[in-house]
């Protein structure tokens, strides 16, 4: 008589049991095709709002993540299993990660920031975070930039957003500044009409914004020429250097000279009486 009561019993919480596993079964597997879904719903939403891929890819990564952990807590639930207490272990797990994390975390967080707000883009040369180069990638951790030397910098998010940013892209244009200096003793008008004539030889410098050229100081040694002109960013080296040397090269030719630091030592004879 007890065996069939045990039996009964056993018969009874199977059937119960098996009910709540395929029920908990089809939960998950519904469940996580709906999130699925909606994780795809919320992929186009973003692609028509013209969002960056990488913060994109991130969103829809932790949509459905997020969706995930809701379907299991609910087939969970249904076997019969207080799901308060799993909860709160699952908090007290993330708070962890979190706290052990905190570094990573704060360099997706910055991340974020940048790529919504775009301070910079692929292509520019930009300063930020201590280092120079040119934007090769911008993921959720990191800025990849490749210094002018042909090095690869990965510079954490966090660094950059904390820190100044120059971008020397973003503008179409760019100001090339010089200073030249000349002897007090050499023709101030003909210093200053060779500089005006290598200006307007360049074609690569343009005539609007105009040029400036103007005595900007009476240096202790040098009567210093303030020279200011306008290129296009990508022509901004290049006129920098070539200028620098084209001067030269008119000065020495013109026989105007170049002050450098000297000493001038006067000896005097002393006469004995």
């Amino acid at each position: 008589m007890n065996i069939t009561k045990y039996i009964d019993l056993a018969i009874q919480y199977g059937l119960e049991y098996s009910l709540r596993i395929a029920g908990a079964i089809a939960i998950f597997i519904i469940g996580k095709w709906v999130a699925h879904k909606l994780s795809g719903i919320v992929a186009k939403l973003l692609t028509r709002a013209e969002v960056d891929k990488t913060l994109s890819d991130f969103v829809v990564s932790l949509v459905d993540i997020l969706l995930l952990v809701v379907v299991i807590l609910a087939a969970v639930k249904n076997l019969g299993v207080d799901t308060t207490s799993l909860v709160a272990i699952l908090g007290a797990a993330g708070l962890a990660v979190g706290l052990a994390l905190q570094g990573t975390l704060g360099n997706i967080g910055s991340g974020v920031i940048l790529i919504l707000f775009r301070p910079f883009r692929v292509g520019d040369f930009i300063t930020a975070g201590g280092e120079s180069g040119t934007v090769r990638a911008i993921t959720l951790f990191n800025t990849e930039m490749l210094t002018p030397d042909n090095k690869v910098i990965l510079v954490p998010n966090s660094a950059i957003a904390s820190s100044s940013i120059t971008n020397y892209s973003a503008m179409r244009t760019r100001r090339v500044d010089f200073v030249f200096g000349i002897g007090y003793d050499d023709d101030l008008k003909l210093a200053k009409q060779t500089l005006q004539e290598i200006i307007d030889a360049d074609e690569r410098i343009l005539k609007e914004p105009a040029s400036f050229i103007g005595v900007g100081e009476l240096g202790e040694r040098a009567v210093n020429f303030t020279v200011r002109v306008w290129v296009n960013a990508a022509d901004y080296w290049g006129v920098h250097f070539d200028t620098i040397e084209k001067v030269k090269l008119a000065f020495d030719e013109k026989g105007i000279t170049i002050p450098y630091p000297q000493m001038d030592v006067h000896l005097q004879e002393k006469t004995e009486v």
